[in-house]
């Protein structure tokens, strides 16, 4: 099996050495990262590509795709590629005949179901959501059953599908998993739990012991207990939902080999380890989750189906308005 692994890495290799010698010219980045991550995402990628010229414009996803929008509308789109949240996102520009199809690119080494089976994005990391604890709770969560049970009425808090990506796909997961479905988002509501809008106030809510549980993003958890915070993060028996950060090219791109030896570089080794040393977990499996994480065989991650989840997506968030008024 690690022959195999290894022959994969050479084969991605192969390719990222093949596309560096074409890939040269301007490449322009639009991306929902953090500033820091997105000049050492550019930085690594310059290293390997060091004739193509980044420019990078980084928003929130909405803010992002609200310029993309507009700049279509104008007939003067400037993106070359997309970094961005979530592939509910990606999802609704592939099936707009907006993204272009990269079907090459070497997925092999990959989970089935984490790409567009078409080719037409690939995540490159794994943003989960799991449950958050206080340290000073008196039960400790491990399954997502714990959340509805008496022991934690009105103690629970979430984000709400109307302000964070991840809680869009959070709910559309766990609905769409036959254990949970939408009977068990109507026990979190009659359970007293309330949404705090993003997953910073969940996770604040909970670290300063408004709340004791919740159900929140990984890396915010695990970070700030590294620095002391009273918290600890679970990744739940039943599985985690996952923003995977997809990575798109443009079907208008003007320079589509920087743009694919783009994507070739976030899912090569080298940008694999570079999610880990940001604090996130890799979307490939051979590559070390970083410190505070579970190892990798340890971590399910719940089915997702983009596609079905952006035709729900209207429907999912007026039936969470009725059960939580927000």
């Amino acid at each position: 099996m690690r022959g195999l692994s290894l022959l994969i890495m050479l084969g991605i290799g192969a390719l990222s050495a093949t596309s560096a010698a074409a890939a040269s010219g301007k490449l322009v980045l639009y991306t929902s990262q953090p500033n820091e991550d997105a000049q050492a995402t550019v930085d690594a990628f310059n290293q390997q590509y060091p004739d193509v010229e980044v420019e990078w414009i980084r928003d929130g996803t909405t803010k992002v795709m609200a310029k993309l929008r507009a700049e279509q509308a104008a007939g003067a789109p400037q993106a070359d590629v997309l970094l961005i949240a979530d592939t509910v996102t990606m999802e609704s520009l592939k099936q707009e005949g907006l993204l272009l199809a990269y079907p090459e690119a070497q997925t092999d080494a990959y989970p089935a179901g984490l790409h567009d089976p078409d080719g037409h994005y690939f995540s490159t990391k794994l943003i989960t959501t799991g449950i958050v604890y206080n340290n000073d709770a008196p039960m400790q969560p491990k399954s997502w059953h714990d959340l509805v049970a008496a022991d934690a009425k009105g103690l629970v808090t979430m984000p709400s599908p109307l302000t964070s990506g991840a809680a869009v796909i959070h709910i559309a997961a766990l609905t769409a998993n036959p254990e949970f479905g939408w009977s068990y988002i109507e026990q979190l509501a009659a359970n007293g739990v309330v949404p705090q809008g993003g997953n910073g106030a969940t996770f604040k809510a909970v670290a300063q012991g408004e709340k004791l549980y919740g159900m929140v993003i990984d890396y915010l958890p695990i970070r700030e207990a590294a620095k002391g915070s009273p918290v600890t993060f679970v990744f739940p028996k039943e599985g985690v939902s996952a923003v995977t950060e997809p990575v798109a090219i443009l079907s208008t791109t003007s320079n589509p080999e920087a743009a694919k030896a783009f994507v070739d570089f976030l899912l090569s080794e080298e940008g694999q380890e570079l999610a880990a040393s940001q604090g996130y977990l890799p979307a490939l499996p051979e590559v070390a989750p970083p410190p505070g994480f579970p190892p990798r065989d340890e971590i399910v991650l719940m089915d997702f189906d983009p596609a079905k989840a952006l035709a729900n997506e209207k429907a999912d968030k007026d039936r969470f308005v009725e059960l939580f008024g927000q």
